[in-house]
């Protein structure tokens, strides 16, 4: 089974191999650098041979794995598992004697020395850990695993709920794989994209590649004879270029130079004939056999010859002799051929083109010479200039942008017979058959997404069909389709040809053309050329080239050419000037500028570039992919070379454009070869230039190569080349690590499955001197056992206790699963003497034991289930069946077991005792740790292996030899086991920390295998009750869902006498299960209350006890009731708001008692009471507030929040409240607006008033305190400015409360009518109640004003000056305080109490005169205004003179009221301004819009078609223009005698000259003028009326004259009414009404002078 690689000899034996691989660089001591090349003696031709070899490779034969070579049958022991059981009964100690007198074998693990131990807490697998729980009363210890003092491992809380998984790396944790080759998608303008390699960045700093993306050659013999001083003076300058059999060039002084490839001047064309006098040769074009060529020439004129006699044209088609009285079609005089080319494979058919946007196709009839042959010219496109032009439509200039016929291909089509040629003008794609009659195939528009305002630019390229070697991967074809690129701007389109066979065969077959790609350039395209099937080449405005891939579109190289200066010339700005001065900015569809022309110098045949430059011709090739790798070689670069060979042979990159094939199996035929020889070549390089000079660079190169040569073996499928070449070269160099950690993720994946002996060794020993061997194991678990030495691996995992790899290799090369199962019970035995740990081993020794003893239980998990350990992966079912027999005999056959079989030796769980228990090894391992043999006996029980199902009774059968054990397996099911497990963990033998999970296990399968588990009811009481008894808080919630499942198929029938034990378990969920059932609505509210982990589903069990048709009874009800009041307080507690809630909802007579219930938490009450009283949404059918909750909740409300009392009061009813219980309680709390309120309301308006003068008088008292120096510290203390402020806001805002309160007084007396009675009834100086309230409040504020002010004076009196605070604060006078406050703001803020004061009262005044006069007062309003404010004025001034003797006082008082005007005076004339402005803005945009007006999209009536303006209008419309400025003229004069003398006679006759005009002869054309337009499609007629005048007549002016200057129409029809709309659409007024009424709308005319209609456009609608 081992793989033997033979060794390579030291000497000569790498020259023999390497001897057929290039010579590698020079061998100084010099650094690798550019200089150190790889010289490669083959020739080109030889190259090419070895890209085109054959390179199919026979892939070798491989061993099958080990689960589909072999039956999945039980096998018998082979000569390496004798040999194993040999070691291990070598490696057994001593034994001792047994309870029978036999010698026995105890149970031991093998060697795992201190120096190569795994690392425990991260990298080697094991069950996750958990917190101990706290021992009960027993003396019984715990499993192992779970008692403190212990670091190892320990299960979860939920053994149940969790799976045992694998513990295999994932790749992305180890080391980084290297991503195969690719390329990116930049393309800069001066590089190449596949310059663009995955190379390290921080260490190459290359821009290019090494090679040249195209290799140019320079034609300088040509060069020499075209463009020379003698070459220029004999011939001409060269103006176009044409390439096939010959290099063809055209010059400006109408000759034409033929070359052949070897640059000689093989014949000089047209001297001495009429050509030389036509002018330039300004196109070319070439016929399909080569023998004939034609050239246009600047005058029109266009010849052909025969390059057999080139001495007279072969055909000659002169333009027209004169444009006039032409009698056949024919170029006209003095245009340009721009464009050329024959049709088919006849000489005497072609078609031509011009720069003024005509083409033609000649075809001449046979006959001998020139003058024997006629030419019948057929125009196909264009005009000429004196056509006259189509009626109703706008001609464009136009010309044609690119022209070119189709070309023959290698295979016949039908489209070879019918001339068709493409036309590129700058609206359409044309495509034409012109035989055997001119017709038109296809049309297609410019492409929408055409950049806006770009250069305009246009270019095509034909590509016939051939016939394919190898079928077309897509199509499948052997043909290839006809294919058009064109080009409009920066939009490429690739269109393809297909032909439909007609049923006549006489008949021309149907073509049709499908745009197959689109691709958008950066910019302009200005030429295009087929370089072959699949390649494209662009070039753009800025002299860019592009290489595209036809199917893909990707662009893979560009590079500029500006250093060839491209010859080029314009030719169409001329004929297209008026197009692009006629830019609209808005119109998308436009150009800003015509490009010149580069098509007549780039062209391309058989793969390579043709340019004629302005002072050379240039050939350009791309250099194939041979070319590419050998120049990285050459320049030392062998990395990027294996990695660009390795993106060929797979097909990443663009292999079109570099000669590769599409097919796969030839490209890599092509390059396997090359790429292998570059991987052994780089190798030898490397490591030579290594044992020449050591850098320390070299390692992290090698690194890199490394990775680079695995992902090209991968690649090529060539994984033999790693280990039989690769791996020799790094084992020499003492680098045999980099190999392997690059292998190591290929193994990982499965890419690599098979390595040879010297590696796993090599593998070993290098990662567990790493510390690695976690990864090591994941390594080995990866690996097909049927090639590794199982001798090998197995004594390195034992010695390095690499377990995880020891059962993998052992389970699946031998299929025994026993064995391992064995080795890791051992393991338990040293750790499990006298219930504690081994005290000969060290700390860190047992550690390590305990670590690989816990995967004893993924173990058995993974095999019970059906599962590889550690991988996963599924084992066969007969030999799952076989293992999981097995392991079930091994553990529950109830007695110790001799092993190996047939040694006599059994294994002992106790060596020191004489005697073993029942089951020894079950016992162990509960012993160790319960918890988790029960978690896999949980999985265990999911796997159908326990069923009794007919396939067990069949292998178990009389037909079948099995062995013992094997048997016995299969008669186990759950049943026997969830016995055993009983019998075995009794309370006497284990602690409640392990039962737990017992009864645990036992209630959660019983309801899942209801028809295989029987207990009886007592053990299953037994279950319940154990679960009730958990030994620790944190088992509680497992304890209850255990207790749930079992419940869920038990009912036990003495469920009463268990509800106490459920009380004291917490198991809340079940008691409300029972109470639900049982319907006792009582206890499960009370157990609501008790639960501490649902507290808010209290509020929905309220809801299901106490909603209507709940289905209680009177008695359950009062039973709920009765549970809320006892709890009402923890209820609140929960949550108020949703108490409140749930008791208005169901039980509202409960509130006082559950307020009653929180009475020393007021905050709660407050919240309580806000959700019942305020509640956030309208409640439906919601009870009416009782008072005292009310009363309570305004009394709460001052406490926690007063600012929202007034507010509050304003909605309650006051009549409900009782003031005697809320007036000192808001007076207490200072809600003295509240107060105010709510007395008001009571009708105490006087006490009201009285109570807020009061409240203001003391506010006043605290500022002037404060002012004055007077208050106290605590004061003084804060910052003065800020108290003295919020002391002004507080009066100002109950200021505000004094003018509420009067103006209520004053609309309930004017409503009442009491100010009526009083003027009858009482004297005139009386005041009335709400005129008293009035002087009240503007008595408080002006005194309030005055002390306040003084006290702000500068100057105060004595007094206050030397006032002084002796208790120590920090202002120790008055003049302190006064010197920190803001004197002007606070004047400013307590003046304005007087200035609002009396500016409502005027307001208040001024509604009551509104109110007289809608009331039918018989008083005017302005006396009854005044009587009410000036006797209330009066009546201050009187007091105020009589308590105020100074006049200095009364003046301060009466300057505060009039401030009060002037201020409101202000505020008005600032508001008119600001009016003012915005109006005048808004008007003169509005007349600027209304002069600019609107132009119409066309000239004619969009519903009847006549023309409504410009050239060819129907009508007089400049005589109408005329009289409308007359009659304009008059109003004009009569509006100025109108303002100038109104009322006179002047003036009179002003307005009736007026009157006149507007019913005159020019009412005839008012209507003739734009509307106005809200938006689009929508508009407004113009009416008739004098203000449209100017824009009717503006219009019509327009119309007539824009575009017929100096023409006179005469008056044939009446003029009719316009209207044009907001989308530029134009109608007739009677056309558009007539339409609307079609639609079924009405017409109106308007509504009164000035009156517009408004229009709908109906194209929009």
């Amino acid at each position: 089974m081992s793989v033997n690689i033979p060794r390579r000899d030291e000497e000569g034996s790498v020259d023999d191999m390497m001897a057929d691989e290039p010579d590698l660089g020079p061998t100084d001591d010099q650094s690798l650098s550019g200089d150190e090349t790889i010289r490669d003696n083959k020739t080109e031709a030889d190259q090419a041979a070895i890209t085109g070899r054959d390179g199919q490779e026979v892939e070798e034969e491989q061993p099958l794995p080990a689960a589909s070579a072999i039956a999945p049958t039980p096998i018998a022991p082979s000569a390496i598992a004798k040999r194993y059981h040999e070691l291990v009964e070598a490696e057994q100690g001593d034994a001792t004697p047994s309870e029978d007198g036999s010698t026995d074998g105890v149970l031991r693990s093998a060697a795992s020395p201190l120096e190569s131990f795994p690392t425990l807490s991260t990298d080697s697998p094991s069950v996750q850990g958990s917190v101990v729980s706290s021992p009960g009363s027993s003396n019984i210890l715990p499993s192992l695993a779970v008692r403190p003092g212990l670091r190892g491992p320990t299960p979860s809380f939920r053994p149940f709920d969790r799976r045992f998984s694998s513990f295999s790396g994932s790749p992305g944790t180890l080391s980084p794989r290297p991503s195969s080759p690719a390329f990116l998608a930049g393309h800069a303008r001066t590089l190449s994209v596949t310059s663009n390699l995955l190379l390290d960045s921080s260490e190459t700093e290359t821009s290019s590649p090494p090679w040249e993306v195209v290799r140019w050659t320079k034609l300088l013999k040509l060069d020499g004879l075209a463009f020379s001083e003698s070459g220029r003076r004999n011939f001409g300058s060269p103006t176009c270029l044409a390439v096939s059999a010959s290099i063809v060039l055209g010059t400006s002084k109408g000759v034409i130079l033929v070359f052949d490839f070897n640059q000689n001047l093989k014949m000089i064309v047209g001297p001495g004939t009429k050509a030389v006098e036509s002018g330039a040769v300004t196109s070319l074009a070439i016929s399909a056999d080569h023998t004939t060529i034609a050239g246009g020439h600047a005058n029109g004129n266009i010849f052909t010859w025969d390059t057999t006699r080139p001495s007279r044209p072969f055909l000659s088609i002169p333009h027209l002799p004169q444009l006039q009285h032409r009698s056949a079609d024919g170029h006209v005089p003095d245009t340009k051929i721009t464009h050329l080319g024959f049709l088919g494979t006849r000489h005497t058919a072609l078609v031509s083109a011009d720069d003024r946007g005509m083409a033609f196709s000649h075809l001449a009839t046979r006959g001998t010479g020139s003058f024997g042959r006629t030419v019948k010219t057929t125009r196909i496109l264009g005009r000429y200039p004196d056509a006259p032009a189509p009626v109703g439509k706008t001609l464009k200039p136009s010309t044609v942008l690119a022209f070119q016929s189709l070309p023959l291909g290698n295979v016949e089509m039908e489209t070879d017979t019918m001339g068709l040629t493409a036309m590129l003008t700058p609206y359409l794609l044309v495509i034409v058959s012109t035989t055997p009659v001119a017709q038109t195939q296809h049309k297609s528009a410019r492409p929408k997404e055409v950049t806006a305002h770009s250069a305009m630019t246009g270019c095509l390229a034909w590509f016939p069909a051939v016939r394919l070697k190898v079928p077309d991967p897509v199509t499948g074809n052997n043909v290839s389709k006809v294919k058009l690129v064109y080009c409009w701007s920066n939009v490429l389109t690739v269109l393809e040809v297909e032909e439909e066979p007609a049923e006549n065969r006489d008949k021309p077959p149907t073509l049709r053309f499908k745009p197959r790609n689109r691709w958008k350039c950066e910019e302009p395209i200005v030429a295009v050329q087929w370089l072959s099937r699949s390649v494209l080449t662009v070039l753009t405005i800025t002299q860019r080239l592009i290489v595209l891939e036809d199917r893909t579109m990707r662009m893979t190289e560009a590079f500029d050419l500006i250093h060839k200066h491209i010859y080029h010339v314009d030719l169409f700005s001329k004929q297209l000037h008026t197009l692009v001065e006629q830019l609209d900015d808005e119109d998308p569809s436009m150009h800003g500028v015509v490009a010149d022309a580069f098509y007549m110098s780039f062209k391309a045949y058989k793969g390579r570039l043709f340019l004629l430059g302005f002072g050379e011709v240039a050939l350009g090739t791309l250099s194939n992919w041979a070319d590419r790798l050998f120049a990285l070689m050459e320049s030392g670069d062998y990395v990027g070379a294996i990695r660009l060979a390795t993106s060929y042979y797979t097909g990443d990159a663009n292999k079109l454009t570099i000669g590769l094939p599409e097919d796969t199996a030839l490209r890599h035929s092509m390059v396997i070869d090359k790429l292998m020889e570059i991987m052994s070549a780089s190798l030898k390089y490397a490591f030579g230039q290594r044992t020449k000079r050591r850098e320390a660079g070299d390692d992290k190169h090698l690194r890199e190569l490394a990775e680079t040569c695995f992902v090209a073996s991968h690649n090529a499928e060539k994984t033999d080349f790693l280990f039989d070449e690769m791996y020799e070269w790094y084992e020499d160099a003492g680098l045999e690590g980099i190999f392997l950690e690059t292998l190591e993720p290929y193994i990982i994946d499965g890419s690599i499955t098979a390595i040879p002996p010297t590696v796993v060794k090599a593998l070993v020993i290098h990662f567990v001197n790493n510390g690695l061997e976690t990864r090591l194991e994941d390594i080995i678990c990866h690996l097909d056992t049927a090639t590794l030495d199982l001798d090998q691996v197995t004594m390195l995992c034992k010695k390095h206790s690499l377990y995880d790899a020891l059962i993998y290799v052992w389970n699946q090369a031998l299929y025994d699963y026993l064995t391992p199962f064995i080795d890791l019970l051992a393991l338990l035995v040293p750790l499990m003497q006298n219930g504690d740990v081994d005290g000969t081993a060290s700390v860190l020794e047992n550690e390590i034991r305990e670590t690989n003893a816990l995967k004893i239980f993924p173990y058995l998990s993974f095999i019970l289930t059906g599962k590889t350990y550690p991988t996963g992966e599924p084992i066969p079912d007969a030999i799952a069946q076989k293992a999981k027999a097995e392991i079930y005999w091994f553990l529950f056959s109830g007695k110790s077991i001799a092993w190996p079989k047939g040694s006599g030796k059994r294994l002992l769980t106790r060596p020191g005792q004489s005697q073993e228990p029942s089951f020894p090894y079950l016992r162990m391992i509960l012993n160790f740790d319960a918890p988790s043999f029960l978690s896999v006996l949980n999985e265990a029980f999911e796997d159908s292996f326990l069923n009794d199902s007919p396939e067990k009774q069949l292998a178990g059968g009389p037909n079948r030899d099995l062995p013992e054990e094997e048997i016995f397996g299969l008669t186990v099911d759950r049943q026997y086991i969830a016995s055993i497990l009983m019998e075995i963990m009794s309370p006497a033998d284990f602690a409640k920390e392990d039962t737990i999970y017992l009864d645990m296990f036992i209630a959660r399968n019983l309801p899942k295998y209801p028809q295989y588990l029987l207990f009886t009811g007592s053990t299953l009481t037994k279950v319940l009750t154990g679960l009730c008894q958990y030994p620790g808080d944190d088992l509680a919630e497992d304890a209850q869902l255990s207790a749930e499942y079992l419940l869920s198929a038990y009912h036990p029938s003495d469920l009463p006498d268990l509800i106490p034990r459920f009380k004291e378990a917490g198991f809340y969920r079940i008691l409300k299960r029972i109470y639900r059932t049982d319907k006792q609505y009582g206890q499960l509210m009370l157990t609501y209350f008790e639960d501490p982990n649902e507290r808010d589903a209290v509020f929905d069990c309220i809801e299901l006890c106490l909603r209507p048709h709940s289905g209680l009874t009177r008695r359950q009800v009062q039973d709920v009731h009765q549970v809320i009041k006892d709890h009402a307080g923890k209820l609140v507690q929960i949550d108020s708001a949703r108490a409140a809630q749930a008791i208005e909802t169901y039980a509202p007579e409960l509130h006082y008692h559950i307020l009653d219930s929180v009475s020393g938490q007021p905050n709660l009450q407050y919240t309580y009471l806000k959700t019942i009283l305020e509640p956030n949404k309208e409640v439906l059918n919601a009870h009416p507030p009782q008072q005292d909750l009310v009363e309570r909740y305004l009394q709460l409300m001052c406490r926690f929040e007063p600012s929202h009392v007034p507010e509050y009061v304003n909605t309650v009813q006051a009549t409900n409240l009782s003031l005697e219980k809320l007036l000192p309680t808001m007076e207490k709390t200072g809600v003295i607006d509240a107060a105010v309120i709510l007395m008001a309301k009571e009708g105490q308006v006087k006490e009201a008033m009285a109570r807020l003068t009061r409240h203001l008088e003391t506010l006043e008292s605290a500022l002037h305190g404060l002012l004055t120096g007077t208050a106290s510290q605590s004061q003084t203390d804060l910052n003065p400015q800020a108290s003295a402020e919020e002391l002004m806001h507080a009066l100002q805002n109950y200021t505000r409360v004094g003018i509420w309160l009067c103006q209520e007084q004053t609309k309930a007396t004017r409503e009442s009518g009491n100010a009526r009675q009083r003027h009858k009834s009482q004297p005139k100086d009386d005041l009335s109640s709400d005129e008293q309230l009035w002087l009240s409040l503007i008595e408080s504020c002006v005194q309030i004003t005055k002390r306040v002010t003084s006290a702000l004076q500068p100057a105060a009196s004595d007094d206050a000056t030397q006032g002084q605070l002796t208790n120590g604060g920090s202002h120790t006078n008055g003049e302190s305080v006064f010197a920190s406050l803001d004197t002007e703001k606070l004047v400013t803020l307590v003046r304005s109490l007087v200035q609002n004061a009396f500016t409502t009262l005027l307001s208040a005044t001024s509604a009551r005169t509104s109110h007289s006069a809608n009331t039918g007062d018989t008083q005017p309003p302005a006396i009854n205004t005044n009587l009410s404010f000036l006797r209330i004025l009066r009546a201050f001034l009187t007091r105020a003179a009589a308590s105020s003797p100074n006049l200095a006082d009364l003046r301060s008082v009466l300057s505060s009221i009039f401030a009060a005007y002037a201020y409101e005076e202000s505020i008005l004339g600032l508001s008119n301004r600001l009016l003012e402005r915005s109006l005048f803005v808004s008007v003169n945009q509005a007349v600027k819009l209304r002069q600019r007006g609107w132009r119409p999209k066309g000239s004619t009536c969009e519903a009847c078609g006549r023309r409504v303006w410009g050239p060819g209008v129907a009508g007089n419309v400049y005589e109408a223009w005329e009289e409308r400025q007359a009659v304009e003229d008059r109003q004009k004069q009569a509006r100025k005698q109108l303002t100038v003398g109104p009322g006179n006679k002047a003036s009179a006759d002003a307005s009736k000259r007026i009157s006149n005009d507007l019913q005159g002869p020019g009412e005839e054309y008012h209507g003739n003028g734009n509307g106005n337009a809200k938006g689009k499609g929508k508009g407004k007629e113009v009416s008739p009326r004098v203000e449209q005048h100017d824009e009717i007549q503006q219009t019509n002016s327009s119309a007539g004259h824009e575009d017929m200057p100096g023409q006179t129409m005469k008056r044939e029809q009446k003029l009719s009414p316009l209207v044009v709309l907001a989308c530029r659409h134009v109608y007739h007024q009677a056309c558009l009404d007539a339409l609307e009424m079609k639609n079924g709308g009405a017409v109106s005319n308007g509504d009164g002078f000035g009156a517009k209609r408004q229009y709908m456009c109906p194209i929009d609608r």
